[in-house]
C-alpha cells in the first residue's frame, strides 16, 4: 500500500495557508519533502507537522518551540512525551498571558489617571487658575 502523500498545492489548499508559507517552514527545517525531480512530495508525517506549526503559532509558540515538539512526534508511538512536553508550553503561555493581562490593567489604571489630570488641569486653565501637574 502506497503512503499518503501531498502536493505542495495539496497541503496549501487543505490546510488553507500559502505555497510561500510552506516553503518558509522549509527553509526553516520544519518539514522535510521528498524530492521527484522540481517537485516536493509531502508526506503525512509533514503534514501532521504543518497542522502542528499553524496550532502553535495561533497560541504564540516560537519556530524553536514548533520545532521541539515535532522532533517529539512519533507516528508509531503514544507521543506521550510529545503531549507532556506541549501540556508544560500551555501553561507557560497561560502565564505569560496572564502577566501580559495584568500589565494591561496597569497601563490602563495609569492612562485613566494621567487623562484625568489633564482634563483637571485643563479646567483649572479655563478657569483661570495656574496648572500645575
Amino acid at each position: 500500500m502506497q503512503p499518503l502523500t501531498y502536493s505542495i498545492s495539496d497541503l496549501a489548499r487543505e490546510l488553507d495557508i500559502t505555497t510561500r508559507a510552506i516553503r518558509f517552514y522549509e527553509e526553516q527545517g520544519l518539514l522535510s519533502p521528498e524530492r521527484r525531480g522540481q517537485e516536493r512530495v509531502y508526506s503525512a508525517r509533514d503534514k501532521v507537522s504543518l497542522k502542528l506549526i499553524l496550532r502553535g503559532k495561533r497560541i504564540g509558540f516560537s519556530l524553536a518551540e514548533c520545532r521541539e515538539l515535532i522532533s517529539l512526534y512519533d507516528p508509531m508511538g503514544d507521543n506521550q512525551k510529545q503531549l507532556n512536553t506541549m501540556l508544560g508550553k500551555i501553561a507557560e503561555r497561560r502565564a505569560q498571558l496572564e502577566q501580559q493581562m495584568l500589565d494591561i490593567q496597569q497601563m490602563q489604571i495609569e492612562l485613566d489617571t494621567a487623562e484625568e489630570r489633564c482634563h483637571a488641569a485643563l479646567t483649572r486653565t479655563l478657569s483661570g487658575r495656574p496648572i500645575s501637574a
